[in-house]
Parts: structure tokens; sequence; C-alpha cells
């Protein structure tokens, strides 16, 4: 493999990436060019990395540099994480994806959803899309899941699916919380996060509060900007309170654990952990899960129209399905992209939100990565 060079650009790109993925960090530095504030790129393959590179600033008046261990809120990149966490508890059999949910969580049966499966909520097909309850209510774990408890699905589990957006993470954590007697933070830090040494977390401390960087909405928008947006519905419906930019750069939201959408990280953290997936449950020596346990995760659920996106999608358990690949994308930009044939994972991180429709960096820095790939593998 060539050897690592430093990158050091116009946009004051820092890090190291292989000499075939230079597309890598020149994308990223585009971006800040056009504007971004800040931003992390990390390729792995084979568990390594071949591009680690950030630059821009941590804060929107731009006088913090972005660092190496800055970490920023992901947004909806978590649900990647916690689907890690079920799927670890699958392949231990501690957890049956065909299972009703009831079995793990009795309290979920009201309301008609004894015939709930643990696959309805991974594959978002469970009927329980929307938050209905106020902001506040996000950082209260018992209170949230017994609200969704008393739930009735929208419409019968399994035949149609709506993004979960805030209501996921709470679904598949109570469980488990209730298989391992530890939150799905907790669990995530001592079996996935911390084996692996990756920098990321759900419910962050205190201590890493200088870190991180602050989301900046779109240009022309303020801290009250919501949006609902294909791979992140961050409105609630009318009867609830729609998640604002100013909700998710508060303490509250970084000490609770929303594990759908409070993950903060960066995009090295991101990669290598995600890395199990692309690497057969292993990376670095350290076995997560089996190899039947990732492909277990990519084993379609679904496929159609998605009621809250209002796009066709592909969901496996716990992850979107890209052709052969997997991952997700979170709102403000943040994504993921998992292949398992080519044993990669890109990931991107940023702190500057644009809007929706006009949004492809994600895209951008993947096609990128699929540049080195091609001569690395030739």
């Amino acid at each position: 493999m060539p050897v690592m060079a430093d990158s050091t650009g116009t946009a004051g790109i820092r890090g190291s990436y292989d000499d075939l993925f230079t597309a890598v960090p020149g994308a990223l530095g585009a971006l800040l060019e056009a504007g971004d504030v800040g931003g992390s790129v990390a390729v792995f393959v084979d568990g390594e990395p071949v591009v680690d590179v950030w630059g821009g600033f941590a804060d929107a008046e731009r006088t913090v540099p972005w660092e190496r261990d800055t970490i920023v809120n992901v947004y909806s990149v978590t649900k990647t994480m916690t689907a890690l966490c079920a799927l670890v508890l699958v392949d231990r059999g501690e957890l049956d994806p065909d299972a009703p949910v009831a079995r793990y969580w009795p309290e979920f049966a009201a309301a008609g959803k004894d015939g709930v499966l643990v696959r309805h909520l991974l594959s978002h097909t469970a009927g329980l899309p929307d938050w209905d309850g106020p902001v506040e209510e996000l950082y209260d774990w018992p209170a949230a899941t017994a609200r969704l408890a008393a739930l009735a699905p929208q419409w019968e589990p399994g035949t149609a699916a709506g993004y979960h957006s805030l209501t996921q993470g709470f679904l598949v954590g109570e469980i488990v919380r209730r298989i391992t007697g530890r939150s799905v933070g907790e669990f995530f830090a001592a079996e996935v996060a911390g084996p692996l040494g990756a920098d990321f977390h759900m419910g962050l401390g205190a201590e890493h509060d200088h870190r991180v960087a602050l989301t900046v909405p779109p240009p022309g928008r303020d801290e009250d900007y919501a949006a609902s947006a294909p791979g992140e519905q961050a409105a609630a419906p009318a009867s609830g309170a729609a998640i604002r930019v100013r909700d998710g750069n508060g303490v509250a939201w970084r000490r609770a654990q929303i594990p759908a959408a409070s993950g903060f990280g960066n995009a090295r953290s991101v990669a290598l952990t995600q890395s199990v997936m692309a690497c057969g449950g292993a990376v670095r020596g350290v076995r997560v899960m089996s190899p039947g346990g990732c492909e277990r995760g990519r084993q379609e659920q679904f496929s159609g129209e998605d009621r809250r996106l209002g796009m066709p999608v592909r969901y496996g358990l716990g992850y979107g399905l890209f052709g052969d690949g997997c991952g997700w994308g979170g709102w403000g930009g943040s994504l993921v992209m998992i292949e398992p044939e080519e044993r990669m994972v890109v990931a991107y991180v940023t702190n500057q939100m644009r809007e929706p429709a006009d949004d492809n960096r994600g895209l951008e820095i993947v096609m990128s990565a699929y540049d080195g790939l091609k001569g690395l593998r030739g």
C-alpha cells in the first residue's frame, strides 16, 4: 500500500491519506472552500484507515479549528450504532428478531401490539413512526418508553414502512435494556466502542463537552430550524414538538440517550465501528460478532415506498440497504456507507447543515472513495 501522506490544503485539511485516495481529502476541501464550516472524513479498508482527514472550524464564528478529536452530533447515523447493539444480541442468541417485542418488554403488548416483532422495529415497519410527546420527554427514558408502549400501531406491522425517526432508538434500546440490564449507551460502550477503541458516545459525558462542534443551521436559517427530509424526519407531527437545531445543540440532548439521533463521534470513530459490518464481525483482532451476524443485518426486510420519507427504500435489520452495501445518513448531512464486498466503510460527519434538497455532500464523498478503491483493488 502506498505511503500515507500528510494532507495540507488551502481549506486547512489535516490528517493522513493513502495516495490512491487523494480525491477524498480533495472532496472535503472543496466543501469547506464552498462555505461549509467544518467536518471530517474517514475511509477504512480491511478495518484500517486509508483516509483520516478533517478541516475547517468547530464553531459557527470560525474561531476554533476542527481538531483530530473534535466530535459532532451525527443525528440518525446513530441508528447504525443502535442496530449493532441489537445484532450483537441476536448473534449471541439472546434476542430473536422473529420474536414478539412483548417477549422481552411485556408492557409493549398494549393497544394491539402483541403481534409486533423485533424485526419490525429494526426495519421501520412497526407502525410507530411518530413522536407525539414534548421534546423534554425525549430526555426521560422511562417516560419516553412508557409513551411508546401505550401507542397503537398506525398500520398492520410488517405490511408497510414509515421511517421511525426518533422512536426507533427507544424501541430497540428498551429491548437491549430489558435483556442486558444496561442502557443501550452503556451496552454500546462496553461491548462495541470500548473493545474497538472507538470515540463514539450515546449519552455524552460532561468531560467531552469541550470537544463538541455544535450544529450550524443552513445559510439564512437560525437555531429554530427544523426539517423533514429524506434520511431524516426531524419534525414531529402537529400534535408533537419539532426537533430544532437548538435542541440538538443543548446540554440535555447531549446527556440523554436518544439512540436514534443523539450519538456523538467523528468520521474516524464511525468508520471504525461500522467496519464490524464491513469485515465479517472482527476488526483489528477484536471479534464483535460472527460473519453470519453481519449478514443477518443486511437481509432485506422491506422494499418499497416509505410512508414518511416519501421515497423508495430498502431496509435490513437496522440499516438502509443500497445495492450490495448498507448504511444510513443523518439530519444535517452526516453519512456512513458500508461495502462488505470491498471490506470498506466511508464516513462523513459535519457541523454544517444544508437544505436537504441541495445536499449531495455525502454522496460526493462516497464516490470519491470509490475512485481510490479502484486503484487499490486494481
